[in-house]
């Protein structure tokens, strides 16, 4: 059998089985996994021990100083590489639960989509790669290539002890590449790999001027307005035309490669519709901004809450005794988030002494180049799989914890997204297009077969191998 029979082989055991494993996806979205309030962690974790273990893979439970990781591998080719999956178990809360139109972990199927809190964000994308794996194991006994999977319980929450359980199982986590199936596709439709991820900081800014609440007429002008001076400090950060005017905030952001500009203008955009879907009527300052210079090249300034004062019905002429704010900030290649919150804490300092500064969470930005070796790999993966070739896009728009792969292990890292662009992720109504998951088993079972290649392409005995695996046509999942 050729090496373009067997993977053929096993997409036709996809398709057979495509009732089965969409029964499958729902049993196992039907388990509550809410990192946040600690609900269902360690049921899902031994479930997850439990369904590796029977598809034939060498599988583990282990503890962190949070939630647990499973572990699995399947390392039985010692001349092929090594694809370590990453992907997480834990979901976002429910909440508001009167805006689910089903009952989130009760799966149902609406017009082509499965609705389940966790579906597209994350249990439907890396089940699709766990049932690629069981795909070729059943069809041939093996894998094309070395397996490690790694599944988180703490994404949702920050990824708080990801970097410390890399550093301490390093030897364990040796692999060519790392690949992530997370995150909606493009807005057309087409499927994309991205080749970086913004970091995040997050703070809280709490300001108290008084003991308590006062009498706006007996103490308006005397006793100072903690929303006031919170809104002064943060004009002083970010100003009217929507730069961050922090000290030093720039300093070390690595500029976009020739390569990276060049993929971004090749990247679809309908403005109009953007806006339209949102109804929103103008893009943020400074509108002359392109659309993915924003989100992949730049940093941000997010007010994520603003508290203090009342806000029920009616007026209250009070003074408010106290206030705070949260934010975030989106970090891109190369700033440091240590160094980042140490400057917003010195800026806090000078302007507004009598603010306190309370640093949250920190994950530093990953960028793997376009030029890398193994992007052919996975573009043919995508051709083979879905028909099409995928868009490149050089940073991801929000924050994976993709820098323990490209900074600890020190290996590339790619985020391949199988769910719908409308898949309400952390939102009411969360949803998978079914096309997307059969499509995503597909997606990573040539990914396990193009990169079971890669050591036959220094030996020349690829060559037609594209043209033989582009031919399939299969349906855009939209």
């Amino acid at each position: 059998m050729t090496s373009c029979d067997a993977l053929h082989t096993v997409f036709g055991h996809i398709e057979e089985s495509r009732p089965i494993f969409l029964e499958r996806l729902m049993q196992y979205v039907r388990h509550p996994s809410i990192s946040a309030e600690n609900v269902g962690i360690a049921e899902v974790g031994l479930l997850l021990v439990k369904m590796l273990t029977e598809i034939g893979l060498e599988t583990s439970l282990v503890p962190t100083a949070g939630h647990p990781m499973v572990m699995a591998r399947w390392e039985k080719a010692p001349e092929k590489p090594t694809i370590l999956l990453y992907g997480h178990y834990d979901v976002q809360p429910a909440d508001p639960i009167d805006k689910w139109l089903s009952p989130p972990f009760e799966p149902t199927i609406r017009d082509g989509r499965l609705y389940a809190r966790g579906v597209g964000d994350n249990k439907g994308q890396h089940f699709a790669q766990i049932l690629a794996i069981e795909s070729h194991l059943k069809m041939h006994g093996r894998l094309p290539c070395n397996v490690i999977l790694l599944l988180e319980g703490e994404e949702e929450i920050g990824s708080p002890h990801i970097a410390e359980f890399v550093s301490a199982h390093k030897e364990a986590l040796r692999a060519d590449l790392a690949v992530t199936a997370d995150g909606p596709r493009h807005a057309s439709g087409a499927p994309m790999i991205k080749f970086g991820s913004r970091g995040e900081v997050t703070f809280e800014l709490r300001c108290r001027h008084a003991c308590r609440d006062l009498h706006s007429g007996n103490f308006g002008g005397v006793v100072p307005n903690p929303i006031w001076t919170l809104v002064h400090l943060l004009g002083t950060m970010k100003n009217a035309d929507g730069e961050i005017t922090i000290e030093g905030f720039h300093d070390d952001i690595t500029p976009p490669s020739p390569e990276d500009l060049a993929a971004i203008e090749r990247l679809p955009l309908n403005i109009e519709a953007v806006k339209q879907s949102l109804d929103f009527s103008r893009l943020d300052a400074p509108e002359q901004l392109p659309f993915y210079d924003r989100v992949c090249f730049r940093p941000t300034l997010t007010i994520n809450g603003f508290h203090g004062g009342y806000g029920g019905p009616g007026s209250k002429t009070v003074l408010p005794s106290e206030a705070s704010v949260k934010c975030d900030i989106r970090l891109v290649v190369a700033q440091d988030p240590e160094d980042i919150l140490s400057k917003v804490a010195a800026h806090v300092a000078k302007f507004a002494p009598d603010v306190e500064f309370v640093p949250g969470s920190m994950m530093p930005p990953s960028k793997t180049s376009i030029g890398s070796p193994f992007t052919a790999s996975l573009r043919r993966a995508f051709v083979a799989a879905q028909g099409e070739e995928p868009l490149l896009v050089p940073a991801g728009f929000g924050s994976l914890p993709s820098y323990v792969f490209t900074k600890i292990l020190g290996i590339p890292h790619f985020e391949t997204p199988y769910a719908n662009h409308d898949e309400a992720n952390h939102s009411p109504n969360e949803n998978l297009q079914l096309s997307c998951f059969y499509s995503g088993i597909r997606t990573g079972a040539a990914l396990l077969h193009e990169i079971g290649c890669c050591n036959l392409e220094s030996n020349g005995k690829a060559a037609g191998r594209l043209g033989i695996l582009s031919k399939p046509m299969i349906p855009r999942c939209r």
